[in-house]
């Protein structure tokens, strides 16, 4: 499809509006391609910035040439020939004249390619320097021969963008030259008042766009590679500002809807305090009192509990679904997981049956008459608590009158799942209360920046008597011995957790490894009873395996970290992490977490591969030395940043393109204060500015 001139007699008002396939060169399966990175209109590919940069402003001498560091050089072929071995390649030897040269490798070429490398043709190629056998070599160069080698050198950096499959750098870089195109003669709108940018001397919109995908030569490149150059601080600035908007603006709606208020006499709660074998720990009751505080107003509670693993979270929670049933509502627990929510059903009627409260489960297995009379007892408001996983979800299911809605481990579920739950109950089209619990701590300053439209609660400190958790870490060259410590706990009935972490970032080699290893176990541990699970199996069959090992019908679970959240074994005193330099500190936290959880000491083997690098010795040493969930997000957050720490694979959690709330923390409370700025004085701005950097992510936090 041709281009249309940029202007603005094209009859486009705006760059969001100019669709990519008016573009030269962006038919449909290349638009179809830059739509999986939600890249759809000129705009858009504006805004999808360089993740680093090349320096091919300068020419390297051959003999310059530095094992590991990108180059541009340039030469004569002085032979060139097809090796056969165990793998074909095209060899292609390349000399200035002043050294001995450097071999050019490719596995992948045509005749065309072949007979270009013809001995005397002068090669301009950049790539990175790896020690061959006899010589430096480059593998799979970019070259340009002497008819397309222009007679000076790059005069800015070379962008290198995020891509997709059938996407090629230079295609990037043709596709961003037009959209600079556009951008020339109709440049975004400025959504950011002068005064929020003037005290913090950032550039305007254009300005930092046009630096950041052409930098000028000089650019320090450590500057732009970290993210710290002011035309970086720019778009993060605005990227936070349109977050805290967002949840300004949230944050606002929520309180002109109504909420049931839940004002019981607290005779159950009474009840149940009374009832418990142990006393609420100070910073339980100090969070009990907080919700229940909420819940007596006739606007929703969005609070956020966080607690770290074992703090007794569950308890709280029954506090509030007391109150709420005290006032004569039901309330509703939701669990991710059959598993996680079957132990919350089992705990909860444990305490509330004795009280003469009902409560019942469920869950995608309930069928049939026995789900039809499920789905009775909630409408007709018997069922005080139901406790399920996303079956609450389901139109069928309705609530006589839902007060209270617990979700755990919220960031399990989708924005739309959560959305649909809320809307299952309230008085009169009101809401109900929502209390929203997680078990990964987060740290307070990046709690108080992602979730500023929720109320927050924090259990700090564990109950008495917990047994601490021995980590060591052990080289996976003494495998044997691990593998023996399994087979002595095993024999002495405690249970075992054999953890395979993720590879390459592919969940099926995770899987593979996971199959490969309960293999093996099953080889050198016979008479130990293994189960296996791993994402990829359905979720009835690692449900049954997981209430399997839970019941003690399994001595060793082998698995991939789909069992960071959800198990609840006392008896289970023995975790083998496998290639734990792989995993952050707040994942190798949550999984240590599965052992623990009874009376005997419990061990977590950290079985690492050699050699560790710095930040991973530093990794596995704070995860031995520390107990507390709390102080390893902290320093989680200063190793990996926020992205890594909430997990970018998680559905519903906020993910910023260019802001990181940690090393951008300093634009923080600027950004709150021109948020509040916006709303007040620029209202016609809001829309805008939050769909250019949210789109539709803005419900996320509506939970």
């Amino acid at each position: 499809m041709t281009l249309i001139a940029p202007g603005r007699s094209s009859g486009f008002q705006s760059l969001e509006r100019i669709p990519v396939t008016h573009l030269k060169r962006v038919g449909p399966r290349i638009a179809e391609r830059l739509a999986r990175l939600g890249i759809r209109t000129v705009q858009d590919l504006l805004f999808h910035l360089p993740v680093r940069y090349q320096d091919r402003t300068r020419l390297l001498p051959i003999g310059e040439l530095i094992v590991g560091e990108d180059a541009l050089i340039e030469g004569e072929v002085s032979e060139a020939n097809i090796a056969f071995g165990r793998r074909r390649s095209l060899k292609v030897w390349l000399a200035d004249g002043a050294s001995a040269g450097v071999l050019l490798r490719f596995f992948h070429f045509s005749p065309q390619q072949v007979a270009a490398f013809k001995p005397g043709a002068r090669v301009r190629c950049y790539g990175e320097v790896r020690q061959g056998h006899d010589s430096l070599e480059m593998v799979h160069p970019e070259c340009r021969f002497q008819n397309e080698i222009a007679t000076e050198t790059e005069s800015r950096l070379t962008p290198i963008y995020p891509s997709t499959e059938g996407l090629q750098q230079s295609a990037w870089r043709g596709l961003i030259e037009q959209a600079l195109g556009w951008l020339a003669h109709l440049p975004p709108a400025e959504y950011l008042p002068e005064e929020t940018l003037d005290p913090l001397a950032l550039p305007g919109l254009v300005e930092a766009l046009r630096y950041l995908h052409h930098p000028p030569l000089g650019t320090s490149l450590v500057d732009i590679l970290e993210r710290r150059h002011p035309a970086f601080l720019r778009l993060a600035f605005e990227e936070l500002v349109a977050h805290q908007v967002s949840l300004r603006r949230m944050r606002a709606s929520q309180g002109t809807i109504a909420a049931p208020v839940l004002a019981g006499d607290g005779g159950l709660r009474q009840r149940l305090r009374a009832a418990l074998p142990f006393q609420l720990t100070e910073a339980q009751e100090r969070v009990a009192t907080e919700i229940a505080a909420d819940l007596l107003q006739d606007r929703p509670m969005q609070r956020l509990l966080q607690g770290d693993v074992g703090a007794g979270k569950t308890v709280v929670a029954a506090l509030a679904a007391l109150q709420s049933i005290e006032a004569g509502c039901q309330a509703a627990l939701m669990a991710p997981t059959e598993l996680l929510s079957e132990q919350h059903h089992r705990s909860l009627t444990a305490w509330l049956t004795p009280l003469g409260v009902e409560s019942l489960w469920l869950a995608g297995r309930h069928k049939g008459r026995e789900r039809a009379e499920l789905l009775e007892s909630i409408a007709s408001g018997r069922a005080r608590l139901v406790v399920g996983t996303h079956a609450l979800f389901q139109d069928e299911v309705t609530f006589r009158d839902l007060g209270l809605v617990i979700i755990d481990e919220q960031h399990r579920f989708g924005v739309h799942q959560r959305m649909k739950l809320r809307e299952k109950g309230g008085r009169n089209g009101g809401a109900p209360h929502q209390l929203i619990m997680t078990a990964t701590p987060i740290p307070r300053s990046l709690a108080m920046t992602l979730y500023a439209d929720l109320d927050l609660s924090v259990i700090d400190t564990l109950p008495p008597g917990r047994t601490p958790i021995v980590t060591v870490a052990v080289p996976d060259s003494r495998r044997d011995d691990v593998i023996e410590r399994v087979r002595m706990a095993c024999g002495q009935g405690r249970q075992t957790y054999w953890v395979c972490t993720l590879i390459d970032e592919s969940e099926a080699l995770e899987c593979q490894a996971a199959e490969e290893t309960a293999r093996q176990l099953g080889e050198r541990l016979p008479g130990v009873r293994i189960g296996l699970v791993h994402g990829r199996l359905k979720s009835a069959d690692r449900d049954a395996v997981m209430v399997g090992f839970a019941g003690g019908e399994l001595d060793l679970l082998v698995a991939t970290t789909v069992i960071e959240v959800g198990v609840d074994v006392a008896n289970a005193s023995l975790m083998i992490i496998e290639n734990p330099e792989r995993l952050g500190l707040s994942q190798l936290h949550q999984l240590r977490g599965r052992v623990g959880r009874g009376a005997v000491e419990s061990h977590c083997l950290l079985l690492y591969h050699a050699p560790l690098s710095a930040v991973a010795r530093e990794r596995l040493g704070i995860i031995r030395a520390t107990a507390s969930g709390f102080e390893i997000a902290e320093r989680d957050l200063a190793l990996r940043g926020a992205g890594e720490v909430l997990g970018t694979r998680q559905t519903g959690t906020v993910q910023f393109r260019v802001a990181d709330p940690v090393r951008d923390q300093a634009l923080v409370t600027p950004a709150q204060r021109a948020a509040d700025l916006i709303l007040a004085r620029y209202p016609d701005a809001v829309e805008p500015l939050v769909a250019r950097w949210m789109g539709n992510r803005e419900a996320y936090g509506q939970v």
